[in-house]
């Protein structure tokens, strides 16, 4: 396996980041992966961890996938459209009411990219979160001097995401997984299954995950199992989960977790790895 480069790291703060449990994540992977494929990437802890030199990576979110794609094919624009934001309250809900607003599609790719990391790194607990009706709603977070722009972490990416193999989309999970072959690996990170009504924040794309998509995917992996196609899905420990996934391997973690709005609720919360391979 080539080196990886230890500068290829999430750009983004994300709800259920995985970086706290890669040395978890690590030992379960299989050794030889043809094609890496992840539906639900996220802030793409795992992804960038890996470095893998041919992924399908998806994500729902398109302005999620907006950010990947621009941080590839235009770095230094985007880097200096982030030099022009403000840490201000009032800048802050002004740029984050842009896509309430008509002339939003008008926007380049580039300062849709550059809103999105703006509002993650100086908004509450770098909660992404959308209402109803696809707008950003997370308040202002208050911090003294969010690091806006992580300038060495975003050439780093994009070198990599340039050069290997990496196709970006934004669709559906099963359509993203359309083209897996024995042999493909698919890690895969939905909107958890929340433990407790108070932690769904299944929000951060219009729509939701609810019950119904949670047992869609599971017959995805059902699927991806009678293909012979090695799959890691991670997800809450609730008895619900365990009992979708109980003809599979359940490995149980504990991971911590800084997202409860009341700071007691916060700390380490059970989480289950699921695989279909030794």
């Amino acid at each position: 396996m080539a080196k990886k480069n230890k500068l290829v790291m999430p750009f983004l703060k994300w709800v259920g980041g995985k970086r706290q449990l890669i040395t978890e994540i690590e030992p379960l992977l299989p050794s030889r992966i043809s094609t890496y494929y992840e539906p639900f990437v996220g802030g793409g802890a795992v992804f960038l961890h890996m470095q893998p030199k041919r992924a399908v990576i998806n994500d729902y979110n398109s302005e999620l996938i907006n950010v990947y794609e621009t941080i590839r094919d235009d770095v230094d624009k985007l880097i200096e459209h982030l030099a022009i934001h403000k840490n201000d309250s009032e800048y802050f809900y002004q740029i984050r009411a842009l896509d309430r607003q008509e002339g939003f599609d008008e926007l380049s790719k580039v300062e849709r990219a550059s809103r999105v990391i703006y509002l993650n790194k100086t908004c509450f607990n770098g909660l992404y979160r959308v209402n109803s009706s696809g707008e950003f709603n997370t308040p202002f977070g208050r911090y003294k001097n969010p690091n806006i722009i992580n300038e060495t972490v975003l050439h780093a990416v994009s070198h990599y995401l340039k050069e290997n193999d990496i196709k970006l989309r934004s669709v559906d999970f099963e359509d993203a997984l359309r083209g897996a072959r024995k042999g493909s690996f698919v890690y895969l990170d939905p909107p958890y299954d929340p433990v407790s009504k108070s932690s769904n924040f299944t929000g951060y794309v219009q729509g939701g995950f609810g019950d119904d998509e949670q047992l869609r995917l599971r017959d995805t992996c059902i699927n991806l199992d009678k293909k012979g196609i090695n799959f890691l899905l991670s997800n809450s420990a609730t008895a619900f989960m365990k009992d979708l996934y109980k003809d599979f391997q359940i490995t149980e973690v504990g991971a911590s977790r800084s997202i409860n709005s009341v700071g007691s609720k916060r700390g380490e919360v059970k989480e289950i790895l699921v695989r279909n391979y030794e």
